[in-house]
């Protein structure tokens, strides 16, 4: 299985979140940046080898040294944060692939194929436990407010 974040800062969240919800599950991380370090040598190997069961990442994912020696599931967060080239090269992976995308605002063009019947869409309407409210106050600026 590989997850697919837009940035850094998610793929981080996710992978913390997978670590800790699978105990004894060969996760690994790839991020931009590492391609050259021997933890990204590492971590591509792992991939290619088949000994990941699970990776997270980011862009890095979708490098042409990536490749995965199984890849049954793929998971992709906020897609519309990816470009053109990226959703090219996420079909050319995910051929045979069972892929899930997840959103908190589909696009428009993904809600009309969702509609058409071209893409199926699923929503969560219950919030998860312990999901705090949000409250949104319109004051006038004052620095005592912000502090």
């Amino acid at each position: 299985m590989a997850l697919l974040a837009p940035t850094t800062v998610l793929a981080a969240q996710h992978f913390r979140t997978i670590k800790r919800r699978m105990p004894g599950v060969h996760i690994e991380f790839l991020r931009g940046g590492t391609s050259q370090s021997a933890e990204g040598r590492r971590v591509r190997y792992a991939i290619g080898n088949g000994t990941a069961a699970v990776v997270v990442g980011t862009h890095a994912l979708l490098s042409k040294t990536v490749s995965f020696k199984r890849l049954e599931l793929l998971v992709v967060d906020e897609e519309q944060r990816f470009g053109v080239a990226q959703k090219e090269r996420l079909k050319a992976m995910a051929t045979g692939v069972d892929v899930l995308t997840l959103t908190a605002t589909p696009i428009p063009r993904t809600l009309q194929m969702s509609l058409s019947g071209i893409r199926d869409l699923s929503t969560l309407r219950t919030a998860p436990p312990g999901r705090k409210e949000i409250e949104t106050h319109v004051l006038k600026f004052e620095d005592d407010l912000v502090k």
